[in-house]
């Protein structure tokens, strides 16, 4: 039996990589600032599950400090490390992509720091196609904030709110009811083939619901993605007649290819209450990748450590009930997709290393050391589950 879980907190960074400069990001730390922050709340972190998975042993590795109110030193328990990232940019698809075996050595095309962001022919075209009054917004923003703030003069006019980040990515929101989720979902299909010539990665739907400045995002999110430029782990395991389920935004990012079955939540504790079941479903030669996507869209883009903090705690307490789970042969991992260090100034991502804890019967506990790539993951899964070879990243177990 030889099962595959790829548990992803999103955003989940260990500290700057050498290049972090370069991004604007010399000095992020998310986890060992999290880490700070509550030590200085006189309330210090106590994540015993993914500490004795290696946590911050493998952040130690990462930026040579032991995070605050972590004493743990010796006796883990799973094989820990840390990677950095070989692709451009420090953004969603780049980071699962890269672990999933296929590194990203193009450049994305991002919109500026400017107000308006988009270019007008952009909107121009859009309006054009769509008939929609106008756009509201347009400008690099958190998606609650920017929300609340145009949500009672888009709900009055019909006029859609647009904007960007740090990522490659344009975001369209509206409200489910006033403007229709089908209505929405028309719109970014059409803003998709409009993005193309910019080489943009994503166009987000994000629906909302509520009334007079109080709204909030629901779980109708979609991503329209371009797909990976080459086979991924995936498809490896697809192909060799494996399951792939993916959990929460999964296959949005990996525009749906090499996924056979898709799994929502509307949040992390529903994803991890559906991880449960399907760790109780697949079968061999599954591969199972779940992403917690509220660690960085409700906690690090909103630079909310409190929020981190607890999602962190909430997170560990549960680890025990998949434990539970696992089987002869089954092989998980770890990890994180790059930082959003909730007390970097801004709202974007943070350019970090990300951990690695594999963990599962028969799995021997030791450090591995710093991977120059996140590939190094998915070629490790890879080898376990016995499909074809990745075309890059070192099988570390």
């Amino acid at each position: 039996m030889s099962r595959a879980f790829i548990l992803l907190l999103d955003s989940f960074g260990l500290g700057a990589t050498p290049d972090a400069a370069s991004f604007g990001d010399a000095g992020a730390n998310t986890f060992g600032h999290i880490a700070s922050w509550a030590a200085g709340q006189g309330k210090p972190m106590s994540l015993p599950n993914l500490e004795r998975l290696g946590l911050a042993a493998a952040a130690h590795l990462a930026c040579g400090e032991w995070a605050e109110g972590f004493a743990l030193r010796d006796g883990f328990g799973a094989a820990y490390g840390a990677a950095r990232e070989r692709s451009t940019g420090k953004d969603t698809q780049s980071g699962h992509w890269e672990i999933a075996g296929v590194p990203v050595d193009f450049e994305w095309g991002y919109f500026p720091r400017t107000t308006p962001s988009f270019p007008a022919e952009l909107t121009a075209a859009l309006q054009a196609l769509t008939g929609v009054p106008g756009f509201l917004g347009d400008c690099h923003a958190s998606g609650t904030e920017i929300i609340n703030r145009h949500g009672d003069e888009h709900v009055a006019s019909g006029k859609l709110i647009i904007y960007t980040s740090g990522d490659s990515v344009m975001q369209i929101a509206a409200h489910e009811d006033s403007f229709g989720l089908e209505r929405l979902y028309e719109v970014c299909e059409a803003a998709f083939k409009l993005v193309a010539p910019y080489n943009i990665g994503r166009v987000i739907a994000r629906p909302f619901s509520g009334a007079n400045g109080d709204y909030t995002r629901t779980s109708n999110r979609h991503d329209y993605a371009v797909a990976p430029p080459a086979p991924t782990l995936l498809d490896h395991v697809k192909d060799a007649g494996g399951e792939v389920v993916g959990l929460g935004k999964i296959s949005d990012i990996f525009a749906g290819q090499g996924i056979s079955r898709v799994v929502k939540g509307v949040d992390n504790m529903a994803l991890f209450d559906a991880l449960l079941t399907v760790a109780d479903e697949v079968g061999d030669g599954s591969l199972t990748f779940v992403n917690f996507v509220d660690f960085d869209q409700a906690f690090g883009h909103r630079r909310n450590v409190q929020g981190y903090s607890d999602a962190l705690h909430e997170m560990d307490a549960r680890l025990p009930e998949f434990v539970a789970k696992l089987k002869q042969g089954d092989l998980v991992v770890v990890t994180a997709d790059h930082g959003c260090d909730p007390t970097w100034p801004g709202s974007d991502h943070t350019r970090e290393h990300i951990p690695m804890m594999f963990f599962g019967p028969g799995v021997a506990p030791r450090a591995l050391g710093i991977s120059d790539s996140f590939s190094d993951i998915g070629q490790t899964l890879a080898h376990h589950l016995g499909v074809a070879p990745l075309a890059h990243g070192n099988n570390l177990l």
